[in-house]
């Protein structure tokens, strides 16, 4: 592996870092989980190490959406840019993921 390239955490996968749409590669593109290894995008300061999981999906008001991963560790949040070559059906799943266990049960919904 060169020194633009890791190893998910995850599922194994090689991961380029130079790819479209971010400057600060730190996801795999297949499975969507990260490391934790940053303070701030790109510094790579932090200790903790652990695995952060792919917990939702954000969208700004440009638009442009992030994932949002939670470290197994230390429970830190972060938001990561989504990236060019990310799996547009691990996005979707993760998106919709709030939909299929809403918070109440759908029968007390109004019209149910």
């Amino acid at each position: 592996m060169g020194t633009d390239e890791f190893r998910c955490i995850r599922c194994r996968r090689v991961v380029s870092t130079s790819v479209l749409g971010t400057a600060h590669r730190n996801h795999c593109p297949n499975c969507l989980w990260s490391r934790h290894l940053d303070v701030s995008p790109g510094d790579r300061r932090s200790e903790c190490g652990s695995k952060m999981e792919p917990a939702a999906v954000t969208v700004d008001r440009g638009g442009e959406w992030a994932i949002i991963h939670r470290c197994l560790g230390c429970g830190v949040l972060h938001a990561n840019r989504v990236a060019g070559d990310d799996s547009l059906v691990v996005l979707m799943a993760l998106a919709a993921r709030p939909l299929a266990a809403p918070p109440v049960p759908l029968e007390f919904l109004p019209g149910s």
